[in-house]
């Protein structure tokens, strides 16, 4: 978790919020993204620690105004009834879905953003847990148990994380998904079709698992390439999930990408324990 300035507050406050509405059921939920253009304006400004993706990929955070602005827009609200998302009678399950940063790579023992959103989570009396193939992690989080289990999966691209969910990966059943995917086709073949294959990928979440909230992130700024090719897939994700919101799918955009700082990247490519 970030401790400059405004966004590490922001950011687990904002996907807190999330978890907390929709363990809760305080707050209705909202597919339409025309009338959810301020609360996702928040989430774009906020969510950067919220999950990462691996990748060898640079973008500079200008090209990601666009991006998070238009991608704000077509965001439904980011809260959930109860009914809808989480169960009132049993713990909430949380699927992380990605590749190195999901997994926690450039933190010591691996864990990544999962640990501090389930800090978060349990500050704000959140009753959640992790679920899917992989494990790691710390033992504990502030003397509690740390639920270990993830789907990252290192240097992993959108087709082999598509592989799976049409697999195995969602007969955990999850309530909650947090896809952040991409940056490993950004120097792979065909970049410029990346977000086809999101578009693909998320049909595909949205049909095995209708109920669940899907939370996209676009990608993280990365230091290690000089390329457009993460500012130009980052400003493709409106398009992608502009429809499917307005078709009625239980999908919310978050903004890693606005304001992370590339000095809290461990090896120019993933998180160090403050990003």
């Amino acid at each position: 978790m970030r401790s400059s300035p405004k966004l590490s507050a922001l950011c687990l406050t904002l996907l807190g919020s999330l978890l907390l509405s929709a363990c809760t059921g305080t707050t209705s939920s909202s597919s339409s993204s025309s009338s959810s253009s301020s609360s996702s304006s928040s989430s774009s400004s906020s969510s950067s620690s919220s999950s990462s993706s691996s990748g060898k990929s640079s973008s500079s955070s200008s090209s990601s105004s666009s991006s998070s602005s238009s991608s704000s827009s077509s965001s439904s609200s980011s809260s959930g009834a109860a009914s809808k998302y989480c169960p009132t009678n049993a713990t909430c399950k949380i699927l992380p879905l990605g590749d190195s940063i999901t997994d926690g790579l450039g933190v010591t023992g691996g864990g990544g953003y999962r640990i501090e959103l389930f800090r978060s989570a349990m500050k704000d009396g959140m009753d959640i847990t992790y679920v899917g193939g992989s494990k790691n992690g710390p033992a504990t989080v502030d003397g509690v148990a740390f639920p270990q289990a993830h789907e990252g999966h290192s240097g992993w691209t959108i087709k082999q994380i598509d592989d799976i969910v049409q697999g195995t990966a969602l007969n955990v059943k999850p309530n909650i998904i947090l896809l952040h995917i991409g940056t490993n086709d950004m120097y792979g073949s065909d970049p410029a079709n990346a977000d086809k294959r999101l578009g693909t990928l998320i049909d595909h979440i949205t049909t095995k698992s209708p109920e669940a909230l899907l939370v996209v992130s676009n990608i993280i700024p990365l230091a290690i390439l000089a390329t457009a090719e993460v500012p130009k897939y980052n400003a493709k994700i409106a398009a992608v999930l502009n429809p499917r919101i307005q078709a009625g799918k239980n999908i919310i955009f978050v903004d890693q990408f606005k304001d992370f700082p590339t000095s809290e990247l461990a090896d120019q490519v993933h998180p160090n324990a403050k990003g």
